[in-house]
C-alpha cells in the first residue's frame, strides 16, 4: 500500500440513503449541498463524494440537470477533487446512474465492486414522522433490495466513463471479494494504477464493522495490488471515526460525511459535513500525520484535473 504522511480526506455530503425527516443537518437542495461540499473543503476535504436529489422532495436523483445544480458552484468556490457517484441508489437503472457522471465528465467516479444487499431499514427506525411521501417506503423496503452491479455493469462503467473521459475511480469494496473482482479488471489492462481502494463497513449486507476486517482487507489488498493502489475506509454510522481513525493507523486515508453518519458524537446529530470533517483532521494531526491538499491528492491518484472536466 502507498503509505504516505499525507492523509486524503473524502467527504460523501448528502448520499442516498439518510432522508430530509432523519435529520434537519442533511443537505437536500442544490442551494444546501453546494454549501455542505465547499465548507467541507475548506475544512480540510480533498475529494468531494457527491449524489444529487430532486430539488421538489429531496428524494435522490439520477438526473445530470440536478448534478449540474451545483457542480459548477462549487468548482467556483473550492478545488477539491469533484468525484460523482455512479451508484446513486438501488431503485436507479444503470444508464440513470451514468447520466450524472457522463455529462460531468468528473476527475472521479465511484464505481461499486460487486452487488450486495445494501439494507438501511434500520434507520427509520429513529423516525417519528415522515415529511415526504416517498421516504418511509424508500427506507423500509431497502431490506428487499440489492445495490446491484454485476461483472458488466462494472466493465461498462470502466469503459464508458473512464476510458471516455479520463476519469479515476473510487473503487468501493464492500467485502474481500471486490477486491478480487477488482484485481479480475486490473490485470485486463482496463483501469491503471493507482487505484483507490475505498474500504466500507457496517452496511448490513457487506463485511461487518470489527476492525480485524479492515486489517484482513488490507492484508489482502497489498497481497493483490501491492505499490499500486492508496487504501482509504469508512463505517456506516457510530464507527465512522473510529474507522476512519485504524485507517489512518494502517498508512491510509479516510471518508466521513452525513452520507455515511449523521452524528458527530453519540447521540447527537453532526450539525454540519464540516463538523465531521474538522474531527477528523484533529486525529489525523494528532496523530502525526498532514492532512493532503488537492493538489497533493491529485498527484497521489494520478488525477487529469480540474481544467479537464465538463463544467
Amino acid at each position: 500500500m502507498r503509505n504516505s504522511k499525507k492523509v486524503i480526506i473524502t467527504c460523501a455530503p448528502t448520499g442516498s440513503i439518510h432522508t430530509p425527516s432523519m435529520s434537519p443537518h442533511l443537505p437536500v437542495t442544490a442551494t444546501e449541498i453546494a454549501q455542505a461540499a465547499i465548507e467541507a473543503a475548506e475544512a480540510g476535504a480533498a475529494i468531494l463524494h457527491l449524489h444529487a436529489r430532486s430539488e421538489e422532495d429531496g428524494s435522490p436523483s439520477p438526473r445530470a440537470a440536478d448534478f449540474m445544480r451545483f457542480l459548477p458552484r462549487i468548482k467556483q468556490s473550492t478545488d477539491a477533487v469533484i468525484n460523482i457517484s455512479t451508484g446513486g441508489s438501488a431503485m436507479m437503472t444503470l444508464d440513470d446512474r451514468v447520466e450524472g457522471a457522463k455529462a460531468a465528465q468528473p476527475e472521479v467516479c465511484s464505481l461499486n465492486m460487486g452487488p450486495l444487499i445494501f439494507d438501511f431499514s434500520a434507520a427509520g427506525r429513529r423516525v417519528d414522522s415522515w415529511q415526504h411521501p416517498w421516504e418511509r417506503e424508500y427506507v423500509e423496503s431497502s431490506r428487499g433490495r440489492i445495490m446491484y452491479n454485476d461483472n458488466g455493469y462494472i466493465e461498462r462503467i470502466m469503459i464508458e466513463v473512464g476510458r471516455e473521459f479520463g476519469t479515476k475511480f473510487e473503487f468501493e469494496c464492500y467485502d474481500i471479494g471486490h477486491l478480487y473482482t477488482l484485481a479480475h479488471f486490473a490485470d485486463r489492462g482496463l483501469i491503471d494504477p493507482p487505484f483507490m481502494v475505498q474500504g466500507i463497513f457496517g452496511i448490513l449486507g457487506g463485511v461487518g464493522a470489527d476492525v480485524r476486517n479492515m486489517a484482513h482487507m488490507v492484508s489482502m489488498a497489498d497481497s493483490l495490488f501491492g505499490e499500486d493502489y492508496i487504501f482509504s475506509a469508512f463505517a456506516a454510522g457510530r464507527r465512522q471515526m473510529d474507522f476512519c481513525t485504524q485507517s489512518v493507523l494502517l498508512g491510509g486515508h479516510a471518508r466521513v460525511g452525513l452520507e455515511d453518519s449523521l452524528f458527530i458524537d453519540r447521540g447527537q446529530l453532526a450539525t454540519s459535513n464540516a463538523q465531521q470533517v474538522a474531527k477528523l483532521r484533529g486525529i489525523i494531526e494528532a496523530l502525526g500525520r498532514e492532512v493532503a491538499t488537492p493538489a497533493e491528492a491529485r498527484e497521489m491518484l494520478g488525477l487529469k484535473g480540474a481544467s479537464q472536466v465538463n463544467f
